[in-house]
């Protein structure tokens, strides 16, 4: 027998928790933030280097923490997707951070009644209009990297 969900009820749930999740962030609320994050889960920010698993990305992220300055991503506009059992959502958001337009998206799973964060990849966007600009300055940093990860 198929699962329904009330996905009009569940998506202004997510919207409310990923709010949060990123206000815990704005306010330096350390326990409010990573909480939401499944124990497995895994956070890709913008550097090609950062794939981190939870406890790696709670590594990183906590000096900025206890310095008492995060990072403040406010939410443009977001779009949420469920499987048909209703146990798992993915998203996508555009979002107005320090580095000016972002893009979110991630994978959230329901573990009992509470949803926790999977999968987190956060980009930067980069218009067309100035891709051949921004190219050049990537290439300064990424080259090295391109090759280092060619030889695995």
């Amino acid at each position: 027998m198929p699962v329904t969900i009330n996905t009009i009820e569940e998506t202004a749930t997510l919207n409310t928790f990923l709010n949060e999740w990123h206000e815990a962030a704005a306010k330096v609320d350390y326990q409010g933030y990573f909480d939401k994050i499944a124990n497995d889960g895994h956070y890709m920010g913008t550097d090609a280097a950062e794939n981190w698993d939870k406890a790696a990305f709670e590594v990183f992220s906590k000096p900025y923490f206890d310095k008492g300055k995060a990072w403040n991503f406010k939410t443009l506009e977001r779009h949420i997707y469920f499987s048909k059992d209703g146990k798992t959502a993915w998203f996508d958001e555009l979002l107005d951070t320090q580095m000016k337009i972002c893009r979110g998206s991630g994978v959230l799973q329901k573990e009992g009644k509470e949803w926790k964060i999977k999968h987190y990849v956060l980009s930067m966007t980069v218009p067309n209009e100035v891709v051949k600009q921004v190219v050049p300055i990537k290439s300064q940093k990424e080259e090295v990297l391109i090759e280092k990860l060619r030889v695995k």
